[in-house]
């Protein structure tokens, strides 16, 4: 498994740049390093001096090689993949005359699609760090916070399904039909079960992998702007949501003064001087050691005494915050992101009695 790195900060702050500097420092540490391009944008490639990046990965130079993120070719591969599940299972194939190159991206599948690449580079074994450079950091929040959303769909909707009288009256029939389609009378329990049972242990195991700071952090990046200060801080706030770590702060061309420490606290930032023609060296110097984040709070805490959750959502005020519930779960939606915690054994059963939003956190009493 690899180490993932990524950045979050407005367009412009030097991201791209970061993320370069940041894996010519890893790779000249001994780091098997894999930086990947979240856009098409050639951008990445010209700096690298590697024009015309792909989804292969291209050496670059010593342990360091790039990918650029090129959604239609990630799509045709994945329906490859499909098709060839289609044969193996399915009598009569009704796909095989579609081909991936005609297939058109719909909206969030780039998301989907870049989330499964990443997925595959940690998963075979070739890279030490994976430094992912997206092209919006919003857009970038939504991808990582795919399996938690994706986890809520699979547990409401089998639970609506089961309950509704479609699922009541079809659930005898789904064993021996789907048995008879894939031609295996074998089949040792309900295969919709078996497929949502899968699907809901990825999900989790990638919530895990995202809320350990071991495994994915992020790192803001902003410069004396103030709108982009801003946009870094409800960055930061928005990753709490999604339990994302924030190791730090990169003040890119930047003094640090007292009231951006106090600003960004408790995270330490550091500064990073302008590159000056092909000389990373200053840059990579700057750099914080990545897997020494600054300690800060919890994204979430839970006071079984008090009955209390608290939820730290630095960056946002109380108009940006809204909390519905719904029976055993609180949802909260602040930041342009949704999450949905699961009570525990303790307080299930328990409503909502009052609910503060100060200084950054956002306490709820049950």
């Amino acid at each position: 498994m690899a180490f993932i790195l990524t950045f979050l900060g407005k367009g412009g702050t030097g991201r791209t740049t970061l993320a370069i500097a940041a894996a010519k420092a890893l790779a000249e540490q001994g780091q098997r390093v894999l930086l990947v391009g979240g856009s098409a944008d050639p951008a990445l490639g010209l700096l690298l001096g590697e024009p015309g990046l792909s989804v292969t990965p291209r050496e670059v130079s010593a342990n360091l090689v790039a990918a650029q993120i090129q959604t239609t070719e990630l799509l045709a591969q994945s329906w490859s993949e499909v098709k060839a599940l289609e044969e193996q299972y399915v009598r009569t194939p009704f796909f095989k005359a579609v081909y991936g190159q005609e297939l058109g991206v719909l909206p969030g599948m780039d998301e989907a699609l870049t989330l499964y690449a990443l997925k595959e580079w940690d998963a075979c074994g070739q890279h030490d760090v994976i430094l992912y450079d997206s092209s919006s950091s919003q857009s970038l929040l939504r991808m990582l916070g795919m399996p938690e959303i994706a986890s809520w769909y699979g547990r409401r909707f089998r639970q609506v399904f089961a309950e509704s009288d479609l699922g009541r009256a079809i659930s005898p029939f789904v064993q021996p039909v789907a048995a008879a389609v894939l031609n295996n009378p074998d089949w040792g329990s309900n295969p919709f079960d078996q497929q949502v049972g899968q699907a809901e242990n990825l999900f989790e195991q990638g919530k895990a992998a995202i809320a350990d700071p071991q495994r994915v952090l992020a790192y803001l990046v902003t410069t004396e702007d103030p709108v982009a200060q801003a946009s870094a801080q409800h960055l930061w706030g928005s990753a709490q949501q999604i339990n994302l770590t924030v190791g730090g702060v990169l003040l890119n061309r930047g003094i640090v003064s007292e009231p951006l420490s106090k600003a960004f606290a408790p995270l330490h930032i550091h500064a990073i001087p302008t590159r000056i023609s092909d000389d990373w060296h200053p840059l990579m110097a700057a750099l914080p050691p990545w897997q020494q984040p600054t300690p800060a709070p919890q994204p979430l805490s839970i006071d079984l005494a008090q009955r209390q959750v608290k939820l730290f959502l630095p960056g946002l005020d109380k108009k940006q915050v809204k909390l519905t519930q719904s029976g055993p779960e609180l949802t909260i939606e602040a930041g342009d992101q949704r999450h949905n915690l699961l009570l525990p054994p303790e307080l299930k059963g328990q409503a909502v009695t009052g609910a503060k939003f100060d200084q950054g956190y956002l306490t709820i009493q049950l």
